[in-house]
């Protein structure tokens, strides 16, 4: 497990110094993928090229699932789940919340029956690096993190996100709508693994969010259950696309009592 976890971080390293790189020199965008405002930069792909690079040299046994179309089936049982840069349109922007998210998971490529063993997050415009090991614990830049203490709702930071879809983005609105008068106040950073990194960290006592995809929680989420938080789904469903919340057990508890009447699951 250790030699796997440094492997991880230390491609994460190198991949976040080229975003970083890359950004400074200024951000040609690639394509739109699902609609005109959900872009793929150059960089992106550049990045996500150098992380199989980097994993298939270490360990060419592994599958691989990157958001940038990378999909290799491995024959080791483990799969890296690879997001180059989660937070495009703020690298677009140079606003200084974009990370390179990278977990090793055992079994199929599926957030609902995969164990993740290995995260580790980078905040590549700040140098933070956000790690974590299955019952290793959490840390970030080497120090352990903890979950902030259980608040009531009331005076709970919430963090959240919206897709890029426009309808579905005004249906997300609306549910923030109907929250916000029950939290402290709502945050929206634009990358859902710092969301969640910001969790384990005590920076947001919880996040929430629908349509992620698994590689933009994949090593967010371990980092969270590390530092002694839950990751719930929305009723019996496991955490995922259709739903994840990110937040201390009794946090967690409320603030999905507080959402259950709300149209969450027509979202």
């Amino acid at each position: 497990m250790r030699e796997l976890h440094d492997l991880n971080v230390g491609i994460a390293v190198e991949a976040a110094e080229l975003a970083r790189t890359r950004r400074r020199a200024g951000v040609a965008i690639a394509a739109s993928k699902s609609s005109l405002v959900d872009i793929v930069t150059e960089a992106d792909r550049e990045v996500e090229r150098l992380v199989v690079e980097r994993i298939r040299a270490a360990r060419p046994d592994d599958g691989i699932l990157g958001e940038e179309g990378t999909s290799i089936v491995g024959t080791s049982g483990l799969t890296w789940v690879i997001d180059p840069i989660d937070g495009t349109v703020n690298y677009l922007y140079d606003i200084p919340a974009y990370a390179v998210s990278l977990a090793v998971v055992e079994g199929e490529p599926d957030p609902a029956t995969w164990r993740p063993l290995s995260a580790s997050v980078i905040n590549a415009a700040t140098g933070e690096r956000f790690e974590a090991t299955r019952g290793g614990g959490a840390t970030l830049d080497g120090r352990p993190i903890r979950v902030a203490d259980a608040v009531p709702a009331a005076t709970a930071l919430v963090g959240t996100g919206f897709g890029y879809d426009a309808g579905r983005r005004q249906r997300q609105a609306a549910i923030v709508q109907q929250l916000i008068g029950s939290v402290r106040d709502i945050r929206r950073i634009g990358a859902a693994a710092l969301d969640l990194a910001g969790v384990a960290a005590g920076r947001l006592n919880a996040y929430f969010e629908v349509g992620l995809q698994p590689w933009d929680f994949a090593a967010g989420a371990l980092i969270v259950e590390e530092s002694g938080g839950a990751i719930r789904g929305w009723g019996d469903a496991p955490a995922g696309s259709g739903f994840l919340l990110a937040a201390h057990p009794a946090v967690a508890d409320e603030l999905l009592e507080l959402l259950a009447p709300m149209p969450v699951d027509e979202v």
